[in-house]
């Protein structure tokens, strides 16, 4: 069987989409491809699907043969015709991405000789910021296999102790992957580097050339090599980049057949520069982040895992260098520039002052929003205005919590329902909201019902084939007509409301009628839930204001719940009749329009007026220069992205200060 579609996934198949996608694919016993420009590879080899090249937009074909074929091809045309497939632990759709700040351009810029008259070095810049340090040189030695042919009585032995480094190798990583301290984004990454050191595309090369006479350091050597060459040659930068993954993952397997440990990091100082050649992101991944003041690498670019790991943690980084690197080996201090690219080797004390003048400001201008981590802003008339978090799962629960988040204003259960293969059990949603109270009592915790549709759907829901989808059936049109998925998810809220501070709100809420049949289904799940001897408790119902019609029927909305939330990203796209992911129209796709202010004030006015909470957690929520319009037209509740609250939290405390 077989069927094509057009990718929606934000950026196409690159590492960590690509990753989720070979896992689901592994999940069906069918053979499963995908098919792209008539070429056609397994979907269940991580680098055979990164190589393909995959991007946005682009037409594909999923052919699958067994006997789950249909639920096979079903569940991996769904993932490929979502957007946000494989990004759960990234910002929703539309809104910026604050782990993963846009990457740079890959070009070097052209050299300048000096910066105020100080040498300097020109590379890419990878990831903002600036930072003056120790420099600590990290350049392991290169591994060399020992070059030699094998007997044929020594193939057999020699591939077993291939196999046994490969298996070292993941079980290192899934310890990695099992330690707390590690972020959603670096998960992602460690991730996908374990699947490329099981991919068949290498072990297979890898076993050929042992069984053609190689030793097995020597193998990996060639076939990582090889591999990497494929990536290099595609048209690409982001594929570009994943050659330097390709290389790290042979380096840890070879190092593991000549029984050596890779130079540690743990002993670098803190505000340290790390000047390397190359660095595994593994190996960056399990460094001690905090210390590390800057990266400078010869290898990597601005879409390197690399860059990526830096841009996440706030780290200053300039990478490209090129043989220019090795000028650092002996450097006692260095400068770098994340902004412009540039590296400064042992400044002298006019580049050292101007330096740690940049950096002083930089942490003095953190510092000044650090301050605001455990404010609680008021208007002047001293009503106090949430700053909550925008979140979609548990993992994201430390950064809110370190940013000051006064609960969370949203949280996105699609996401618990997109990471399975199968619908999520009653239990484990149960488990997953109640996790979510505990972590932020006594602030209130507002669950989004399923928002799902058939632009993201999920294993479990087949959706019918819609035009628009955006205009279909989806959010709470979806749950009502499901009411076998809709309870399950009703009734875990409702023991999860145990600990006082869940509310639940609807999503794409159109006419009272769905405000009225969701009330009748919970109590229909209470009385359920009494008869079995199930704790639960009643939770404040709300719904999303993100439809003209919503709007427009705010008043009689209002009598009916207990708050409103006004989502702003898709109340844009619907009053402007602007797809918010077609570049075409992004210029409509403007929360500042009259007509979005105008909808956003009418429904303040109709919440205001009837005495229920009114919130937002749409993008606009954290844009400094329209929270005091918001809070003017009546809003209390504002819910963001993390990285914004301290900012916010600012705003509105100046805003009480002026009056």
């Amino acid at each position: 069987m077989e069927r094509s579609t057009i990718v929606r996934v934000h950026e196409g198949l690159h590492a960590r989409p690509a990753t989720r996608f070979v896992k689901l694919a592994k999940g069906f016993e069918s053979d499963v491809e995908l098919v792209k420009d008539g070429k056609a590879v397994s979907a269940k080899s991580s680098v055979k699907l990164m190589l393909l090249a995959v991007k946005e937009n682009q037409e594909v074909t999923v052919r699958a043969n067994g006997a789950d074929a249909i639920e096979a091809i079903e569940a991996l045309i769904g993932y490929l015709e979502n957007p946000r497939a494989g990004l759960d632990d990234e910002s929703e759709a539309g809104e910026p991405d604050a782990a993963a700040v846009t990457a740079p351009p890959e070009a070097v810029p052209p050299a300048a000789a000096t910066i105020n008259g100080t040498p300097k070095l020109q590379g890419v810049a990878a990831s903002e910021g600036v930072a003056i340090g120790p420099a600590f040189a990290h350049f392991p030695a290169e591994v060399e296999g020992p070059g030699r042919r094998l007997q044929p009585g020594e193939i057999d032995g020699e591939l077993d102790r291939f196999r046994g480094a490969v298996s070292t190798v993941q079980q290192r990583m899934d310890r990695t992957l099992a330690e707390d301290n590690l972020s959603a984004g670096d998960r992602g990454i460690v991730a996908a580097l374990r699947d490329i050191a099981a991919d068949d595309s290498l072990t297979g090369e890898v076993e050929k050339l042992i069984r053609e006479g190689d030793d097995a350091v020597s193998a990996v050597i060639g076939a990582a090599s090889a591999i990497a060459a494929d990536f290099s040659a595609v048209d690409d930068h982001y594929l570009n980049a994943r050659a330097d993954d390709v290389h790290a993952v042979g380096r840890q397997i070879c190092l593991v057949l000549l029984g050596q440990d890779e130079v540690s990091l743990e002993t670098i100082p803190q505000g340290a520069i790390l000047i390397a050649d190359d660095i595994g992101a593994w190996d960056l991944a399990r460094a001690p982040l905090k210390r590390i003041g800057g990266v400078v690498c010869g290898h990597g670019g601005a879409t390197s895992h690399i860059a990526i790991i830096a841009r996440s943690h706030g780290i200053p980084a300039v990478l490209g260098l090129g043989e220019k690197v090795n000028e650092l080996r002996t450097a006692r201090e260095v400068a770098v520039d994340g902004n412009a690219g540039h590296v400064i080797v042992d400044p002298d004390e006019a580049a050292r002052a101007d330096f740690t003048r940049r950096v002083e400001a930089a942490a003095q201008e953190r510092a000044g929003l650090t301050v605001f981590k455990s404010v609680t802003p008021t208007r002047a008339d001293g009503t106090v205005i949430e700053v909550a978090a925008n979140i979609g799962s548990l993992e994201e629960i430390e950064a809110a919590q370190e940013a000051g988040a006064m609960g969370v204003g949203l949280f996105r259960t699609e996401l618990l329902f997109m990471r399975h293969m199968h619908l999520p059990s009653e239990d484990m949603q149960a488990e997953t909201y109640g996790a979510l109270a505990k972590a932020f009592a006594p602030h209130s915790v507002i669950v989004r019902t399923l928002d799902i549709g058939g632009d993201k759907p999920i294993a479990g829901i087949e959706f019918p084939d819609e035009e628009n989808p955006f205009l279909g059936w989806r959010g709470i049109r979806m749950c009502l007509d499901r009411p076998d998925i809709f309870k399950r998810q009703l009734r875990a809220l409702l023991r999860a409301a145990v600990h006082g501070n869940i509310k639940v709100m609807l999503p794409m809420v159109s006419e009272i009628s769905e405000v009225a049949r969701t009330r009748a289904l919970i109590e229909e799940c209470a009385a359920e839930l009494k008869a079995e001897g199930l704790p639960h408790a009643a939770f404040d119902l709300g719904v999303m204001i993100e439809t003209p019609a919503a709007v427009l029927i705010a008043p009689a909305l209002a009598r009916e719940v207990a708050f409103f939330s006004i989502g702003t990203n898709d109340l844009t796209q619907y009053i402007m009749a602007a797809d918010r992911l077609n570049p075409t129209v992004a210029k409509l796709n403007d929360v500042t329009n009259p007509a979005v202010m105008s909808a956003i004030e009418l429904t303040a006015q109709a919440g205001v007026a009837a005495g229920i909470m009114v919130g937002m957690c749409g993008e606009a929520a954290g844009r400094p220069d329209l929270i005091p319009a918001f809070i003017k037209m009546g809003l209390t509740e504002l819910s963001m992205s993390p990285a914004s609250i301290q900012r916010a939290k600012k705003t509105i405390a100046a805003m009480a200060a002026e009056r």
